[in-house]
């Protein structure tokens, strides 16, 4: 009994999901899209590459991550109580509204200050921001201090790259941004594995008690 309960508790931890192909993914987008951006832009730009290959590559790791973070979230809600599948969904259902918000705010400040040319600084930073601070969300809600630690790196990183433009800005994103994506991974296993202890000794030690319990009993019997 107290085996077959510590192995289902170890295989299948409640609320637990391994991140690792979410953080590859949005990885790779960084270093990938804000490097060729920070290659081929600026006053003397090191390369010349078309002016859609850096948004391309961008916008293909982060597709591909958004996919494994939607289905990592999907698995988050399986078995979980009312409350915290609601909590989810609601910490879900922000990357919609927040990134409408940032749609908002800088194409109307774009347009209001007639200066087009803030946009290509903004959207990679801003975007930069919002993941972060809905990681620190999502990492407040599962009690996840390494998800909460990387939207904590990413948000400050993204906002301090404004101060050195174009191209510094994608060379701080590229090199920081993909550095922290790339540290989360290797560290995520250990997390995983700190998880499933934590959650197998309350298991352990209910499983113990019964079988102490029924000790007295089959001495009697």
């Amino acid at each position: 009994m107290l085996t077959a309960t510590t192995v289902a508790a170890t295989a299948h931890p409640s609320g637990e999901v391994d991140n690792r192909a979410t953080y590859i993914s949005f990885g790779l987008a960084y270093v990938l899209g804000h490097g060729a951006a920070a290659v081929s832009k600026g006053a003397s730009p090191l390369l010349t590459l078309p002016s859609w290959l850096p948004m391309m590559l961008l916008g293909a790791g982060l597709a591909v991550g958004t996919v494994y973070a939607t289905i990592a979230a999907a698995r988050a809600q399986r078995g979980a109580s009312k409350s915290d599948a609601l909590s989810g969904k609601l910490v879900g259902a922000s990357w919609v509204s927040a990134f409408t918000a940032l749609f908002l705010a800088i194409t109307g400040l774009a347009y209001t200050l007639d200066m087009p040319d803030l946009q290509p600084m903004l959207w990679p930073t801003g975007s930069g921001l919002i993941v972060g601070l809905i990681y620190v969300s999502e990492g407040a809600v599962h009690r996840n201090l390494l998800h909460y630690g990387l939207g904590t790196w990413l948000a400050l990183i993204s906002t301090a790259a404004l101060f050195l433009g174009t191209p510094g800005l994608f060379w701080v994103l590229a090199i920081a941004g993909g550095g922290g994506y790339a540290v989360a991974t290797v560290l995520e296993p250990r997390r995983l594995d700190r998880a499933r202890k934590v959650r197998a000794e309350p298991l352990r030690g209910d499983a113990e008690g019964d079988v102490i319990e029924s000790s007295p009993a089959r001495i009697l019997a």
